[in-house]
């Protein structure tokens, strides 16, 4: 078995090895009707939004990505220098790593360090005690706790976990003891509407669709792997769109949030016109660090902002919350989905209150 650091390593080497400036999306299966007249200035546009008990500026944040090794720690500071300076929040890798080997605990505590204001999520694997997800939150004084799910991942890892029998009854454990708000996370293999009846008939409140389209851990797990290989499970799970239609019949229940595959503020404002309350982003932004330094991410991410509001201007959509009355035209393989699960397409195309 490799070590944990060795392996945090290879998963960020290899998104950004796997990374595609330009990939297909079943986000271009989504189209917004296009009305003439905004009636708003795009200074009406507020950006502000809210979940798991926080007041959010912004409608987006950094979420999980690395932590655990001596280069992390790099990168993780990178990071938290872009949350800090742009004014979002950030979550942090898996702290698992950090309870296993107390060495590389500055690999997260890194991030609470460069940003002590700031908004910031510690992140954990499902199956984990109460008693660690108290240690993760304390280790970096977390804002909120995310429970990251990702079978298929610990599938295709060589070294990953093969019995997930307990992992909603700890993760109910968690959900009701610990003294910060609780996110659900997938890991980009996206959820289903049964999946988020499961989370919200256990009390979670707050849950990350994060569908596929971006960082594709079966594919990073499957490269790790000597022998046996699995590519064939690389295309496994839904996409983002797709787990934001699943999540519709609980959308006055839980607070949706989307991650996976997100390429542009477009992107962003298609995803809060289905209901999340933010969307979060982990491979684009560790790019963008990577490549082209925090200087030029924060005067990215900012330009994002401004475009968020142009969006929302277009659409005549003065608040994140008004973007769900938006007419969506869904198409192609997204359609067809909605067809076979009985999620009524058509009625996404009217919504307005044009008539």
């Amino acid at each position: 078995m490799k070590p944990m650091n060795n392996r945090k390593n290879e998963h960020v080497s290899l998104a950004e090895k796997f990374a595609k400036d330009v990939r297909k999306s079943d986000f271009d299966s989504f189209r917004f009707v296009h009305h003439s007249f905004p009636e708003m200035s795009v200074a009406d546009a507020s950006l502000s939004t809210s979940f798991a008990t926080l007041d959010m500026e912004f409608p987006f944040y950094i979420n999980a990505i690395t932590g655990g090794s001596t280069w992390t720690k790099k990168v993780n500071e990178k990071l938290a220098l872009i949350a800090r300076e742009t004014g979002i929040a950030m979550a942090t890798g898996s702290i698992s790593a950090a309870l296993k080997n107390p060495t590389v605990k500055d690999s997260f505590t890194i991030v609470r360090e460069t940003n002590p204001t700031g908004k910031i999520f510690a992140n954990l694997g499902t199956g984990q005690t109460l008693e660690n997800a108290k240690k993760a939150i304390d280790l970096i004084q977390a804002d909120a706790l995310q429970i990251h799910v990702n079978s298929p991942q610990e599938i295709v890892m060589p070294e990953g976990d093969r019995d997930f029998s307990n992992w909603l009854t700890e993760l109910e454990k968690i959900a009701l003891n610990v003294s910060v708000p609780v996110i659900v996370k997938e890991v980009g293999f996206g959820m289903s509407r049964e999946t988020i009846k499961q989370l919200s008939s256990i009390g979670v409140k707050t849950i990350d669709i994060s569908g596929q389209g971006g960082t594709n851990f079966a594919q990073i797990e499957n490269y790790r792997r000597e022998s046996e290989k699995l590519d064939y499970l690389e295309g496994w799970g839904q996409s983002t769109v797709i787990s934001l239609l699943e999540a519709q019949p609980f959308i006055d229940q839980v607070e949706l949030l989307a991650s996976g595959g997100i390429r542009n503020p477009l992107d962003i404002v298609k995803s809060l016109s289905l209901g999340a309350r933010a969307v979060g982003i982990s491979g684009l932004f560790l790019h963008m660090a990577l490549r082209e330094g925090v200087e030029a991410t924060v005067l990215e991410v900012n330009a994002w902002k401004n475009q968020i509001a142009s969006i929302m201007t277009l659409l005549g959509k003065k608040s994140i919350s008004e973007l769900t009355n938006t007419d969506i035209i869904l198409l192609g393989e997204v359609k067809d989905w909605c067809d076979l699960r009985r999620i009524d397409a058509s009625s996404f195309a009217n919504r307005s209150s044009i008539n």
